[in-house]
């Protein structure tokens, strides 16, 4: 019992080390994208600040883990308070950190699906549920500027929303958009092919040649980008859609690397989602649709 009991402090020792480690490794890097918008970067999704006279809105937290020095990042932009924390969907890498934002009065805002599924989640509790909630799209007049909040359906989950800053031209799409990566479509929380190609479609009548855009993963982009992520997204579409009306299995498709080949040569397939995955997500999305 006791050879046991050693063995379990030691697993959770070793659990906690590499959790403390893996923060302790992690650098949250500033940009300046205007006069009063950054972006922050650090482990998880891309966060977006507002700063100015009325306070802080932050946009998505990471992982609860990393709250401090993502607050220390931001004391060094504004010294007023972060009074909203918008979220972009349910997702842990970017709603980790809500709990320990409320605590500071800070109010957070997200579609009602992602309410749903927070509250849901048992592992969280009722600080990190949003207070504010939208179905279609909201604006929030914050530092001198209107922020359009609106929701895209079925892209990424059934719960994303973008943020466009009117005044400063900056776009955060959430995970709608992975800069130079296969998507993660997570089509149990209703994330679709079709959807997340209808989002970036949406999302392009409001940007221009000049908008600064803050994707969910990868570095801060730009429309021309963008417009390539939709081809790349259309292409894989049409690829897998075709082999799906000539009959072809699951594996078949999964397993034949020319539907992909042309953005796997450019590296598409680095990340959390393989060029063997993105095949699969899309079979089982289109068969679905």
């Amino acid at each position: 019992m006791k050879s046991f009991q050693i063995l379990c402090f030691s697993i959770f020792f070793c659990f906690s080390f590499s959790i403390f480690a893996q923060s302790k490794e992690v650098t949250i890097k500033t940009t300046q994208l205007t006069e009063n918008v950054y972006m922050l970067e650090g482990q998880g999704g891309n966060i977006g600040v507002s700063v100015g006279d009325d306070g802080v809105l932050m946009i998505d937290s990471q992982f609860g883990r990393l709250t401090p020095k993502i607050l220390d990042a931001i004391k060094q932009l504004s010294d007023k308070d972060i009074t909203f924390l918008a979220n972009t969907h349910h997702h842990g890498d970017h709603t980790g950190g809500n709990a320990n934002v409320s605590k500071l009065g800070t109010h957070i805002i997200a579609h009602d699906n992602v309410y749903e599924r927070i509250k849901a989640n048992e592992r969280q509790s009722e600080d990190y549920l949003p207070v504010i909630t939208f179905n279609d799209k909201m604006n929030i007049h914050f530092n001198g500027e209107a922020i359009l909040v609106f929701h895209v359906e079925n892209a990424h989950t059934n719960g994303d929303a973008m943020l466009y800053f009117t005044e400063s031209n900056v776009l955060h799409t959430g995970d709608t958009y992975f800069n130079g990566r296969y998507p993660y479509i997570d089509l149990k929380s209703g994330g679709s092919v079709d959807g997340y190609i209808n989002a970036i479609k949406k999302a392009l009548i409001v940007i221009d040649d000049d908008t600064k855009i803050i994707p969910g993963h990868g570095s801060l982009s730009n429309k021309k980008e963008y417009l390539t992520f939709l081809d790349m997204m259309e292409y894989l579409r049409q690829n897998v859609q075709t082999e799906i009306s000539s009959g072809k299995t699951e594996e078949e498709i999964i397993a034949n690397e020319s539907l992909t080949k042309t953005y796997d040569d450019l590296d598409y397939g680095c990340c959390f989602i393989s060029s063997e995955r993105i095949r699969k997500i899309f079979y089982i999305s289109l068969k679905q649709e």
